[in-house]
């Protein structure tokens, strides 16, 4: 979820890359940097924290007439957030901004510290300069030096390369990481990783398709294909609409935000996996010595991921875990003993009632941790320790990503602390390593999958309510279900564990309850699907979600067959979010700002 820009031409490169750069923020970012090369000099300013701290930095720069310029908003993945980490990278001469993972960097570093190369970074990016300028000696001139140095390159990356000894170009690649290059009718050249930093600038726009390189000048934009086949650019017009270019030509940010999970996913995990154990270089090391117990605190949303984390800590982790709603829990008089890790969830990290629960903790003398997507908020400044979600700015007041991201941080973290016990054998965590790589290809949302949740939308825009119903782990993600389309739809929705219904809530049954049940194949399903089969002989309208047809059900939405309950897990949360979603358009109601509610709930 980082940004990119990039410019060539005469107006003032420094004021243009920072305002593309502002454009940028909604993604989410904690350093940023630009460089910028005029009269054949190289000038380079980076700072950590938010754009103002790079302002302050480059109010006495002044750039007034032709140069290149590339600009950076990291979020960190490959070490901490520093000024060294933060892009853009340099090389002898030459300096790079790069969006994405570069898989193979640890094996291209090995070779070109072998050949003397000193690194600055702990990121994968720095590679990449170092490459080309190593491939400079060898070849007849930059484009071939960059061209070989894109062939090299293991992963997903958008990347801008500026180099002192061709003052007049920037190099461009991408695949897999979005970006786009404008103009206009003064030869300008835009470079960035959405639409938004472009409008009011660029006239037309061409987004690049994966295996896309090349370079621009004034003169010049030239694109080469994946086959190496250079190619025409493919121009459209640009909106003029900055916050419809903030949605990618998505209707609404939420359901922007369900589209982006795989990626931002993905950005959880990058530098946190190795084949045999999970990497948490942020938080201290001792973090779990002499903890016996766990305990989560959160509210809405956040609750519910910590509720799914409880499963897997016990399970995984052999660790004993308790769950609270932080507003409940800041009222009444708490055992809590120095032997308890206290963890407190949260999406902003202002959170009130979860904030206060955290100061009592401290107050206590507990060790605390904040699982978070905003860096430098009051919870990440108060715990002991963090780990960041790395969703990105989320808009959407009804939370996606951020769900999503938490549930991925806890199933590393349980793994962690399995590891810290010896809870699970070394072939039990290489294969839940292998699983939390598939994640992000488990969230991809396929159009077929879409298309199937608006058509049946329709059918459920009545009725005197929904109950979300799951086993075990997918109990939690009924009540997030539960959660979502009540918050959007305004329509009545509860979760319940299935085994629960005949305790009562089945005297409700009838054609016009509507059940979503969450069927997966590899967690109790027989015992699921009796539960169903209950409701279904009492009338009850069935929904049902799984990988294995079910011929009780009214409707059935069929997912992917996986080969884990946790995979199924994601999935089976891409389907509920699509459905609330669906049901929310079609009741005509505002997705993204829902009737009473607020994005951070800094009040009781």
């Amino acid at each position: 979820m980082c940004g990119i820009v990039g410019y060539l031409g005469n107006k003032n490169t420094k004021e243009i890359l920072l305002s593309g750069l502002k454009e940028l923020e909604y993604r989410g970012y904690d350093s940023a940097g630009i460089a910028v090369l005029q009269d054949g000099e190289l000038i380079n300013h980076k700072a950590v924290g938010k754009l103002v701290n790079l302002e302050e930095k480059t109010k006495n720069f002044v750039t007034d007439k032709f140069a290149v310029g590339i600009g950076h908003t990291r979020w960190a993945t490959h070490g901490k957030p520093t000024e060294l980490n933060a892009h853009p990278h340099l090389g002898e001469s030459s300096y790079v901004v790069h969006n994405g993972i570069i898989e193979n960097y640890a094996e291209l570093k090995q070779e070109l510290q072998n050949d003397g190369v000193k690194f600055l970074s702990q990121t994968d990016t720095e590679v990449i300069v170092h490459q080309f300028e190593k491939n400079l000696l060898k070849c007849n001139n930059e484009f071939e030096a960059f061209s070989k140095t894109i062939s090299e390159l293991n992963g997903a990356y958008a990347t801008l390369i500026i180099t002192a000894s061709l003052p007049d170009t920037i190099f461009f690649a991408k695949h897999g990481s979005p970006m786009l290059v404008g103009t206009n009718d003064e030869d300008e050249k835009f470079f960035a990783s959405s639409d938004s930093p472009l409008i009011g600038l660029a006239k037309e726009v061409n987004y690049f398709e994966d295996g896309d390189y090349g370079y621009v000048t004034k003169d010049e934009l030239v694109i080469f294909d994946k086959d190496s086949k250079k190619v025409k650019p493919n121009f459209s017009k640009l909106s003029t609409d900055k916050l419809s270019a903030q949605k990618d030509g998505y209707r609404f940010f939420m359901e922007k935000e369900i589209y982006e999970q795989s990626d931002v996913i993905a950005d959880t995990l990058i530098g946190r996996l190795s084949d045999e154990e999970i990497i948490f270089d942020e938080i201290d090391k001792n973090l779990f010595d002499g903890i016996n117990e766990i305990k989560l605190c959160a509210c809405g949303t956040s609750y519910h991921s910590a509720l799914s984390a409880s499963y897997m800590f016990e399970r995984y982790s052999k660790i004993r875990c308790s769950v609270e709603i932080a507003s409940e829990f800041r009222y009444r008089s708490p055992i809590m003993t120095k032997d308890t890790l206290f963890v407190v969830i949260s999406q902003s990290g202002e959170t009130a009632d979860t904030l206060e629960t955290l100061k009592m903790a401290k107050r206590a003398g507990l060790k605390t941790l904040v699982i978070c997507n905003v860096d430098n908020s009051s919870m990440v400044r108060g715990a002991d320790n963090c780990i960041l979600t790395r969703a990105g700015i989320e808009k959407g007041v009804a939370s996606t990503k951020a769900f999503a991201t938490q549930v991925t941080v806890f199933w590393m973290l349980s793994l962690y602390v399995a590891k810290l016990k010896k809870s699970l054998t070394t072939d039990e965590l290489k294969y839940q390593i292998q699983l939390l790589r598939e994640v992000p290809l488990a969230t991809k949302v396929s159009d077929d999958m879409h298309e199937r949740i608006k058509r049946l939308s329709k059918r459920y825009l009545h009725g005197h309510g929904f109950f979300f119903i799951g086993r075990d782990i997918f109990f939690p993600l009924a009540l997030e279900g539960a959660l979502k389309l009540k918050e959007i739809s305004y329509l009545h929705a509860e979760g319940y564990p299935s085994g629960e219904m005949k305790h009562g809530p089945i005297a409700l049954a009838d054609p016009e309850l509507f059940t979503i049940a969450l069927l997966p194949e590899h967690l109790l399903y027989e015992k699921s699907k009796s539960n169903v089969e209950e409701l279904s002989a009492r009338d009850s309208t069935i929904c049902a979600i799984s990988s294995l047809d079910f011929d009780k059900a009214d409707d059935f939405i069929k997912i992917n067959s996986c080969k884990d309950y946790m995979l199924e897990f994601f999935e089976m949360m891409i389907v509920v979010q699509l459905l609330s979603l669906e049901i929310s358009v079609r009741l005509g109601n505002d997705v993204d700002m829902p009737r009473n509610l607020a994005k951070s709930v800094t009040v009781e």
